[in-house]
């Protein structure tokens, strides 16, 4: 901290950006400021919300550049930002590039649908759609309409587009250059929002059509303004003014903001889409960095964007209700605002070559206020996820704590057994923190030494194992051991816990129903049934927990044993490894075969008279006579998927 406030004596009072760094060196957050001596210091001075102080207390060092002016400060931000990905700035994590349509500029052109956008290739670029169904319905369309060129590379024949009418087919036949340039015109026209007038020309010619008794083209030219109004009918919400635009707005709350971003295009709402993000520095100056980045991942620019007003908004507000002697006081405020609003105007109209808008009131004012009404709506809906999933997960381990009697059920830890008549037993294991599943913990074991479907002795053994390796390895014990099972089961896990290793850890079952459904929870020795409600948020826990052990054990034993069926007499001849089986059956074509070889056969395949008479003693012997194959050893290791314990 010395050494900072050292710094922080040394600030300039000019514009520019700095750049906060943690102990290891990284560069964890960037701003920008008009001021760098008083932003800088605002960190380290005052109180500050939980988020900013997480912030604040990562910080061990800072760099800062000066700028001649607040317009390359915003854009040295963006640009130190999309370098570094500082830990704490917004970084627009949940987004991806946005589509486009392009027309490329080709001899022949193509209409396609890209996310990147090539600033030197000279092609038309229409966009960007909110989502990639939307741009690829419209691409659908307009080849419907256009028929331009789709293959990459030009065939030697026609291709199927050209018989269903969708390509001029240039590979065969002369495209005369005024046809290409009509239908890009006409494509353009349609992108920019023209689809009234392209749909009157479609009508025209279906009636003409019609007339000339040619019915199938007019019942084409029918369905394809079916699908014009059928692509534009989710543009319910209609604006003043044929323009395309991007209107912004946003709320923040309990350290979050959401900033919504709505499209209008040809004066319709066409869509809307909202990023919710943590926020560290001021609220206006991330929202205008997140305006920043947004377009210069997505170049393609409308006509006009409207933009809430931050300060000057409140300002005009408390200059409206305030009265009295401080009323002076606010329309001064007001005004000051009004200037700082007017800069970032005129900043991002410089940068960004396009009109921007800050409204006071009328039309436009609406459609910010609109924008920033959902982007609350928005953060609310998050927030109220957030405390439905505490309900469903800490809540519940609470309550279910409450239930068994315990002081905390932090971690809990169940067992399923699985197999199909006694026949490759297995056993899994999964475990829950918090009341959610903790899958890197996730454990998968081979039965080694129960013969039969004894789920009793396989219970045993699985716990056994477990809890040796757990006192073994010193790791964490479990506050809640969950069985599959009722009284027998129960009994068992206790058993070997008290019993045998010492550990006196709760122990529950959860009996299941003729319907193969959680019914009851069985606790204590001997167990008793909890009286727990079942449709209460901790039985709903239960059912998550019995449901994830069952499918991971299952899964486990369908992955053994296909291993099992899979294996081969062959595995069991001393000599025969992977490349010779794959040799004799390459060869022979099946076990059949082979068994019905002599010893000159295997010959060509390097194999010595003792070792083919071996193979064809184990081949013929009673034991393979319609055999597919024998059951892997016990003990052998899992080679894929979550370890198999020792």
């Amino acid at each position: 901290m010395e050494a900072i406030r050292r710094k922080l004596a040394l600030l300039p009072d000019k514009p520019g950006c700095y750049l906060m760094k943690n102990k290891d060196g990284a560069i964890i957050y960037v701003g920008k400021a008009k001021v760098l001596k008083n932003r800088v210091r605002s960190y380290f001075t005052g109180s500050h919300t939980a988020k900013t102080q997480r912030l604040v207390m990562d910080i061990y060092d800072f760099e800062y550049i000066v700028t001649t002016s607040n317009m390359e400060a915003l854009l040295l931000e963006c640009n130190l930002i999309k370098q570094h990905s500082p830990k704490y700035n917004v970084l627009l994590k949940d987004d991806k590039s946005f589509p486009y349509i392009k027309i490329t500029n080709e001899e022949h052109p193509r209409l396609e649908v890209t996310r990147r956008v090539e600033r030197r290739d000279k092609a038309k670029y229409f966009g960007p759609y909110p989502n990639a169904f939307a741009a690829q319905q419209t691409k659908k369309l307009l080849d419907r309409l256009y028929p331009l060129r789709k293959c990459r590379t030009l065939p030697d024949k026609v291709c199927l587009y050209y018989h269903i009418g969708q390509c001029v087919a240039p590979c065969e036949f002369t495209v005369p250059k005024s046809e290409y340039e009509r239908m890009v015109g006409e494509i353009s026209r349609f992108l920019n929002g023209g689809h009234e007038e392209i749909k009157a020309e479609l009508q025209q010619k279906m009636t003409a059509a019609a007339e000339e008794l040619n019915f199938e083209r007019a019942k084409e030219y029918r369905d394809m303004i079916a699908a014009i109004d059928e692509m534009m009918f989710k543009q319910t919400v209609s604006t003043a003014g044929a323009v395309n635009r991007d209107v912004f707005g946003y709320a923040v709350d309990k350290g979050w903001m959401c900033v919504q971003i709505m499209y209008v295009r040809q004066g319709k709402l066409i869509e809307r889409r909202a990023s919710a993000f943590p926020y560290y520095g001021d609220e206006y100056e991330d929202f205008l960095s997140y305006v920043t980045q947004y377009y210069s991942d997505n170049p393609v620019l409308p006509k006009e964007i409207l933009l809430p007003g931050g300060a000057a908004d409140e300002a005009d507000a408390a200059a409206g209700e305030a009265g009295g002697a401080n009323a002076d006081d606010n329309v001064s405020q007001a005004a000051q605002a009004e200037h700082e609003a007017n800069g970032v105007k005129t900043m991002l109209e410089s940068w960004l070559k396009v009109k921007v808008h800050i409204p006071q009131r009328g039309d436009k004012k609406k459609m910010v206020t609109m924008a920033s009404d959902n982007a609350r709506v928005t953060l609310e809906e998050k927030f109220r996820l957030i405390e439905r999933d505490q309900e469903r997960t800490v809540k519940a381990v609470e309550g279910l704590a409450h239930w068994l009697g315990a002081d905390a059920v932090h971690r809990i830890e169940a067992f399923d057994n699985s197999n199909i008549q006694g026949t490759d037993p297995v056993s899994a294991m999964v475990v829950f923190i918090d009341g959610k599943p903790e899958r890197k913990e996730y454990r998968k074991y081979k039965i080694k030494t129960v013969q039969g479907p004894d789920d009793y002795a396989t219970m045993r053994e699985v716990i056994r194992r477990r809890y040796e390796r757990v006192l073994r390895e010193a790791l964490p014990l479990p506050d809640l051991i969950v069985v599959d099972g009722g009284k027998g089961q129960i009994s068992a896990a206790v058993d070997v816990l008290e019993n045998e290793l010492g550990l006196f850890i709760p122990v529950c079952g959860l009996v299941k129903d003729a319907k193969h459904k959680t019914a009851q929870l069985m606790v204590g020795d001997p167990p008793e049934v909890v009286p727990i409600r079942r449709d209460s948020q901790e039985f709903y826990l239960l059912q998550r927990i019995q449901e994830e052990v069952h499918r991971f054990a299952v899964t486990f034993h369908r992955e053994t044993r296909s291993k099992t069926s899979l294996a081969s007499v062959l595995d069991n001849v001393p000599g025969i490894g992977e490349k010779r089986k794959k040799a004799l059956l390459k060869h022979f074509g099946s076990v059949k075969k082979m068994r019905e070889a002599d010893v000159e056969d295997f010959r060509p395949l390097g194999f010595g008279e003792k070792l083919a008479k071996q193979l064809l003693e184990a081949l013929r012997g009673p034991e393979a006579e319609g055999s597919a194959g024998q059951p892997e050893q016990p003990g052998e290791p899992e080679r894929s998927g979550q370890p198999v314990q020792p």
